[in-house]
């Protein structure tokens, strides 16, 4: 473990919030002197360390269908590790030891409700009076909305250990129209000549801030222009491929599956040469057959897209759990495989015989399952070598 990445030292007195993390690897004798000097510990990514914590953002990010994360906090007895703050994240907080009083405030304003990005520190005479003050002990979890202002404290006679899981970091309406209208701008420029009229060639004389109360009737027709176009914009908006982005932008961002032994046994992790129990050899590798029924590992587990003339598949199977330690991972799948792609996606958690993917020749049904098997974005519903160890 390094400190920053992996974990961080932190402290809160005299409303000052501080964090203290030295250069370089974490060693346990100088951790726990920070925590007996009245340090806060925050384990940045458990889920790179404890299977438990993986299986369980994994499953979670398949419901939620967006990056699920954790952190697990250490506080010493009578201490606070945070000033009051707002998290960009929706959170569950789960106690696991000890005890930690909490106090939870409304946004200051309409226009920090919701936000889209975490707050600085906040000064205790800016959050006002709680709306929620309660004490968690083990076993209990609370929900914070994202922008809830929050912060703890532990109690005179005891330590707190919790975990927070979170989701759903830019994952909005806005996040999605980022993607939505420039692209629906350059199709509607290259389709509708309105677009790509020229401005009135003195809208500069009734426009702009110096303008913005007066009423003239070229004002008026200039803002009526405006609208129209922009409600004409919404017939050019390529909506799915916009949210197809959004899906490629979680490929790269979220933990590879977490399999049970049962279904790792069904996947290429299992595959590759073995040994045979009755012939006392190894024996090389079962290939997938056109009968063998597959189907995707995970509903979330890849995402096709259309782009540069042709259909890639993301996918998230080869990730770390590590966030973005390695670089986006794709196949080009092409417009003639792709509808056997778009079969495995649209009846997940079916299964389906190779040789009846709607791709014309069974060669290239056989192709393109044998590709992402390779990357671990398929299963079958038995293991291939099932039979090896028969007398």
């Amino acid at each position: 473990m390094v400190f920053g990445k992996n974990l961080d030292v932190t402290s809160y007195t005299d409303g000052k919030r501080e964090t203290h993390n030295p250069q370089g690897r974490v060693f346990p004798a100088v951790l726990w002197d920070f925590y007996n000097n009245g340090c806060s510990i925050r384990m940045l990514n458990p889920q790179t360390f404890h299977n438990a914590v993986w299986r369980l953002c994994s499953t979670l990010q398949d419901h939620f269908n967006t990056m699920v994360g954790a952190n697990v906090y250490l506080t010493p007895p009578g201490t606070q590790g945070f000033a009051p703050h707002w998290d960009d994240v929706e959170v569950f907080m789960c106690q696991l030891e000890g005890s930690k009083h909490w106090k939870l405030y409304s946004p200051r304003e309409e226009g920090e409700r919701l936000p889209r990005h975490s707050s600085a520190n906040l000064a205790q005479e800016e959050v006002g009076e709680p709306i929620l003050e309660t004490t968690m002990h083990p076993g209990d979890m609370i929900y914070m909305p994202r922008g809830t202002i929050h912060q703890g404290n532990c109690l005179a006679e005891e330590h707190s250990l919790h975990i927070t899981i979170s989701c759903y970091q830019l994952n909005s309406w806005t996040d999605l129209l980022e993607k939505l209208l420039p692209a629906a701008l350059a199709t509607a420029s290259a389709e509708d000549t309105t677009f790509r009229e020229g401005l009135p060639r003195n809208y500069l004389s009734y426009m702009g801030v110096a303008h913005e109360d007066s009423a003239s009737p070229q004002r008026t027709s200039f803002l009526n222009k405006l609208s129209s176009l922009l409600a004409k914009l919404a017939n050019h908006a390529p909506t799915d491929a916009a949210c197809d982005q959004m899906g490629k932008r979680l490929m790269s961002e979220v933990l590879p599956p977490a399999l049970e032994p049962s279904e790792r046994a069904r996947t290429v992790a299992a595959d590759g040469e073995r040994w045979h129990a009755s012939k006392k050899t190894v024996v090389n590798r079962v290939e997938i057959d056109p009968d063998t029924n597959v189907r995707l590992i995970r509903a979330t587990c890849c995402r096709l897209v259309q782009e540069d003339e042709t259909v890639r598949l993301y996918y998230s199977t080869e990730n770390t759990r590590e966030f973005r330690e390695v670089e986006e991972q794709s196949l080009e799948v092409g417009e003639e495989l792709a509808p056997a792609v778009e079969h495995l996606v649209t009846t997940y958690p079916a299964w389906t015989k190779v040789e009846d993917l709607p791709v014309d020749q069974l060669e290239d049904r056989m192709k393109v399952v044998g590709d992402l098997w390779e990357k671990g974005i398929v299963m079958t519903s038995e293991p291939l070598g099932a039979h090896y160890d028969d007398p």
